[in-house]
């Protein structure tokens, strides 16, 4: 019997539990974990999960590949163009880690549908959309029954990676998207208590694009490659640090 053998850890994750210890890793493994939206953030903070050990996930998307996503998202290469978001994370994840316990959902964020998704089945629930009305039902859908959350607020635009950070969501500044996200939620009744990652490097309007309306979305800006994925990184790094009892 070799040393890999008689170690309990899967070889994969020996060097994260160098890192965490075997205790974090276990409790890494009974995590349970729902992402919501495979953009830019979203793919990529699934992924940094998958790779730390999260042993249950839930992906949900309802969209495609299409080839302008090949700048900033995981999923989204020449040779996906046109596939499921969802099909094509599952097999990446899938991969990384094959007793990965993970259900996917291939369906978009409306009122009705984020009555049956959010639940306290979960530990930590990803906001990673990228239109404002789905996210503020989420969020409220979250607080109202207790489920930890952590949300993504605007990505695009900026290019400084250092202006990148985490805060109470009544603690964010210089980011037009949250400000409308926090506008709406005030309506709400929600006013902090929730986890975001945003930017405090400022947007130019000169950016911004804006679109036909359709599913909720409004306008956007262009996008770096690395910044969305930092956004990702981040949202990963809080569970991480906080089942390892470091934040």
């Amino acid at each position: 019997m070799n040393s890999e053998e008689e170690h309990a850890t899967p070889a994969w994750l020996q060097r994260t539990e160098i890192l965490l210890g075997e205790e974090t890793l276990t409790n890494m493994k009974n995590l349970r974990v729902m992402v919501i939206g495979l953009g830019g953030v979203g793919s990529f903070a699934a992924e940094f999960l998958t790779r730390a050990g999260v042993g249950n996930m839930t992906i949900v998307d309802g969209d495609t590949v299409d080839l302008s996503n090949t700048n900033r998202q995981l999923p989204a290469l020449h040779s996906t163009v046109g596939r499921r978001k969802t099909e094509v994370m599952a097999e990446r994840m899938m991969d990384i880690n094959p007793e990965l316990k993970l259900t996917v959902r291939d369906e978009f964020i409306d009122p009705k549908s984020v009555k049956t998704l959010i639940s306290k089945d979960f530990d930590y629930i990803f906001d990673c959309i990228d239109s404002i009305q789905p996210k503020q039902y989420v969020i409220v859908a979250c607080k109202q029954i207790g489920v930890r959350i952590i949300s993504s607020m605007g990505a695009g635009g900026r290019l400084d990676p250092s202006k990148v950070q985490v805060a109470d969501i009544s603690e964010s500044f210089n980011c037009p998207f949250a400000q409308q996200v926090r506008k709406g939620l005030k309506k709400k009744g929600v006013y902090r208590g929730v986890t975001v990652v945003f930017s405090s490097e400022l947007v130019s309007k000169d950016h911004m694009k804006m679109t036909d309306g359709s599913k909720f979305k409004k306008s956007f800006y262009g996008t770096s490659s690395y910044i969305p994925a930092l956004f990702g990184l981040h949202m990963a790094s809080v569970v991480v640090q906080e089942v390892a009892g470091k934040r």
